[in-house]
């Protein structure tokens, strides 16, 4: 018997025993209904078969679809109906009600806006103008990658923003130095996260300052300012950068990546750094402007359209409005209003025709079938792992650990943080979590802003490794770079500069212990040491640079 049908014998087998078990074991799913596995540590399974499946076969949709069905199959005490009906209806978890949920909506719409965008971009020749100028100015791969990480701090409001807006920007310049669509993919997303959770002036910042519980008397937007220092995986990640451009290091398979793209396989799958950097030469009008202008245009209109949600033009100030405003409006606003600008200005500047414009209404959609749909299943398995209650057996985890190491609850917080976000593929539900038991834990005082900040950096830490993560999702579209690829590549750069801030949260412990908690900022510029030392071992056991 083949392997084929033993396969779809199991299949079989695998359904009709869960009919007999639905049968003999009805479940009413109703309301204060829980799964005999809520809030236990195999609530964090769907997530772990879902990466551990990715990482394994290299396809993402099938794996996050198994581990939905794992979770869901969880939930209903393996009640077939009861799992049909989570997986899909369920108003905490169910894809129909994710697919509902307006936030994600407006990410959705946010991200089709995009796509006809950079079509336009295209279509008129603005890109390729960028790239025959960056050319001339852009002279080697260090270049290429360091203007990429640059455009990356530069657009600092907002990730997801960050991500597409660099990656359709930089990509024909990293093609034509031969960088590869996996490194490129590493700079995008590591100018993300890592940079909005440091800047106050961004939807990450207005995340964490709600996160502050109102009735704790601290001002959340004063704490985050004072965590930016010792956000240790922000702010090393952004050194990581530097120093593997700079010093031309690079370590597992991003290295094979990178050596295949010197030799003209941007993807490490066969294809011609030829066939990669093709893109239609447009009109021969176009210049640079024609792709500046819309790019600012969309970045000032973003902030504005965020600041707008959050009251600011009913007399609220700046600062106040950023904090209380909804990014997915405020980007469909500015995205929508850059759209209209860009084609009005395309069509005056006569670098595009209206039937090219309409063509790019499909064309920009069809870009971003992959990113929804790796979004649509990652948003339903969070759900799933929420219902499970994972983020109750992590709460209930930290807590119980909290009172018995306090002097070292920053490395406990992050290590967790970390753990949780790599799950769940969320940042700002893992803050929202811990940030309220750290500060019941420690009301007020510099211990309080150190643990703090290591709640951000472990979440960003693991929101930027983790498969089923949005910003991951983002900045592999960004790249355009196959999703498994830029994981698997990215993650032993994440995990290096994790390693290294647990070393460097130990150290705040361990002054925390002597009574000299006032140097704890010392952690920083140690940690930056140990990272550079690092790299360079590093660069002198792989062999040597990777030119």
């Amino acid at each position: 018997m083949t392997k084929k049908r033993l396969g779809m014998l199991a299949l079989v087998a695998v359904i009709v025993a869960l009919a007999v078990v639905t049968f003999l074991n009805p479940v009413e799913a109703g309301e204060g209904y829980a799964p005999k596995v809520y809030s236990t540590v195999l609530a964090l399974l769907p997530p772990v078969i879902a990466i551990g499946l990715a990482l394994i076969t290299k396809e993402v949709y099938t794996s996050l679809f198994t581990g939905i069905v794992t979770g869901a199959l969880l939930y209903s005490n393996f009640n077939l109906e009861v799992m049909l009906n989570t997986m899909m209806f369920n108003e905490d978890g169910g894809m129909v009600y994710k697919l509902a949920d307006s936030w994600n909506v407006g990410i959705l719409i946010f991200l089709v806006i995009l796509g006809i965008l950079v079509a336009m971009l295209n279509k008129a020749g603005g890109s390729a103008a960028f790239g025959r100028w960056a050319s001339s100015h852009i002279k080697s791969r260090i270049g290429a990658q360091l203007a990429t990480m640059v455009l990356g701090v530069l657009i600092f409001v907002d990730d997801y923003f960050n991500c597409l807006t660099v990656g359709s920007v930089m990509r024909p310049v990293t093609d034509r130095h031969n960088v590869s669509r996996a490194k490129l993919s590493y700079l995008i997303d590591a100018t993300a996260a890592p940079v909005c959770i440091i800047a106050p002036i961004s939807s990450w910042a207005a995340a964490v300052t709600s996160s502050v519980p109102e009735d704790s008397g601290i001002n959340g937007f004063a704490v985050f300012l004072q965590t930016i220092p010792y956000n240790l995986y922000a702010i090393l990640t952004l050194v990581m950068v530097i120093a593997i451009v700079v010093l031309k290091v690079d370590f597992g398979p991003m290295k094979k990546h990178e050596t295949n793209a010197i030799a003209g396989d941007l993807f490490t799958t066969g294809a011609s750094a030829e066939a990669a950097t093709q893109e239609e030469l447009g009109s021969p009008k176009a210049k640079v402007i024609d792709l500046v202008v819309p790019v600012i245009v969309l970045i000032a209109t973003c902030v504005l359209g965020m600041v707008y949600t959050g009251g600011f033009f009913d007399g609220v100030d700046f600062i106040q409005a950023f904090a209380d405003s909804d990014a997915s409006m405020g980007l469909v606003i500015g995205g929508i209003i850059t759209l209209i600008f860009t084609f009005i200005y395309m069509m005056m500047r006569d670098v595009l025709t209206f039937k090219e414009f309409a063509d790019c209404i499909p064309e920009g959609f069809k870009a971003m079938v992959a990113p929804i749909l790796i979004l649509t299943l990652a948003w339903t398995l969070s759900g799933m792992t929420n219902l499970l209650g994972a983020d109750v057996f992590v709460a209930d985890l930290v807590g119980g650990s909290a009172s018995a190491f306090q002097g070292f609850l920053p490395i406990i917080v992050f290590a967790i943080a970390a753990l949780l976000a790599f799950a769940t593929g969320t940042s700002w539900g893992t803050f929202g979590i811990l940030i309220p038991i750290v500060i019941g834990v420690f009301p007020s005082g510099q211990m309080m802003v150190i643990s703090i900040a290591a709640c951000l950096a472990g979440a960003v830490a693991g929101d930027h490794c983790s498969p089923i993560s949005d910003t991951t999702i983002m900045a592999s579209a960004g790249g355009q770079c196959n999703h498994v690829n830029h994981v698997a590549t990215q993650l032993p750069y994440v995990i290096l500069v994790s390693v290294i801030c647990c070393v460097g949260y130990a150290i705040i412990g361990v002054f925390n212990a002597i009574g000299l908690l006032s140097i704890a900022w010392l952690s920083l510029p140690i940690s930056i040491v140990i990272l550079v030392a690092a790299l360079l071992v590093i660069r002198t056991k792989s062999g040597g640079k990777c030119e």
